[in-house]
């Protein structure tokens, strides 16, 4: 069970764009993830008139480490802090992610 997944909102932690927030777009592999407006670069594209793409300076975001981004806990007393996060097996066999914390769950 990975411990940030699609869809979570995290703070990034590291990096040239330290304290920003934003939500986890995909997991690229294992060790990478695509956070919706951070590290954002700037992509210079060659025109394709088969896709019927136009060329230019694009941006875009690139992947970031998982080691450089927290989960956001909302419940945390000061502003914009991440949380690190746990796994735990209930009783009925289910696996769950947990602020480490204040011990909330986040998969009810």
């Amino acid at each position: 069970m990975k411990k940030i997944r699609k869809g979570d909102e995290v703070v990034v932690i590291a990096g040239k764009d330290r304290g920003r927030r934003g939500t986890v777009l995909r997991r690229v592999s294992e060790e990478r993830v695509l956070v919706e407006g951070v590290n954002r670069v700037k992509k210079h594209m060659r025109p394709n008139p088969l896709k019927g793409e136009v060329g230019g300076i694009v941006e875009k975001e690139m992947p970031i480490h998982v080691s450089n981004v927290a989960l956001f806990n909302p419940a945390k007393e000061k502003g914009l802090k991440g949380d690190r996060v746990g796994i735990k097996v209930l009783e009925d066999g289910r696996k769950v992610r947990f602020f480490k914390s204040n011990g909330e769950m986040l998969d009810a």
